[in-house]
């Protein structure tokens, strides 16, 4: 009687272990997921190309809720293209920024506004000094929202440019990050001559209109 009390006790704490074992790992498993969805949830990501992708970046770069900007190459067809390729126009890309954001801080529909007040849509495959179809404006979109917005953003700038918006709406296929020296290269090379009367004017444009949303 003894021994079979003793076999039964056991066989109840075995249980007890195994429940509790159970009830830490689904605990751990929840909490990974709650982890993996605030992180998922906490960013999205927006394409633009208007000209030298060094004016776009840094114009992006100093708004609140943009966590960075990316210099690269999208829209195009080589899945690895160098900037000489890109800038002798063989690959059909244009110079493009990923703008990483917290959409809890800065909607898509501001990202628009900024991007539009950074460049000039309405010069086709150029932008200011710089010529060719590497040059274009663009926007990349990533869902049917996004294109939507992008769609009504310009029917509603229309009547602010004397010229037709030539922007290409495009579906996102990839994107290749440009070599290092191109990122933050406004920042690194503040007394560039191209940055000094190209894109500093680009820049101080888009921070005194969207003066408010700075970074501080």
């Amino acid at each position: 009687m003894k021994k079979y009390l003793m076999i039964s006790l056991s066989f109840m704490i075995m249980l007890a272990c195994s429940a509790n074992t159970e009830e830490k790992a689904s605990a751990n498993n929840n909490n990974n997921l709650k982890g993996t969805t605030q992180n998922s949830e906490a960013t999205d990501t927006a394409y633009f190309a208007g000209g030298c992708f060094w004016c776009i970046e840094a114009s992006f770069e100093q708004i609140e809720g943009v966590v960075e900007a990316v210099s690269g190459y999208s829209g195009g067809t080589k899945k690895e293209p160098s900037y000489k390729e890109v800038s002798y126009g063989k690959t059909n890309h244009a110079e493009a920024v990923m703008v990483i954001y917290n959409p809890q801080v800065i909607s898509y529909d501001v990202l628009l506004d900024i991007f539009f007040t950074a460049h000039d849509p309405t010069q086709l495959n150029r932008q200011g000094p710089d010529v060719g179809k590497q040059y274009r404006s663009a926007i990349f979109y990533t869902t049917e929202q996004e294109k939507q917005k992008a769609q009504a953003k310009m029917k509603a700038l229309a009547s602010k440019f004397d010229d037709p918006i030539v922007t290409e709406l495009k579906a996102f296929d990839f994107f290749h990050e440009a070599e290092d020296y191109h990122q933050d290269f406004e920042e690194k090379n503040p007394n560039n001559s191209y940055i000094v009367n190209v894109s500093k004017p680009k820049i101080e444009k888009v921070a005194e209109v969207f003066k408010d949303r700075l970074k501080q």
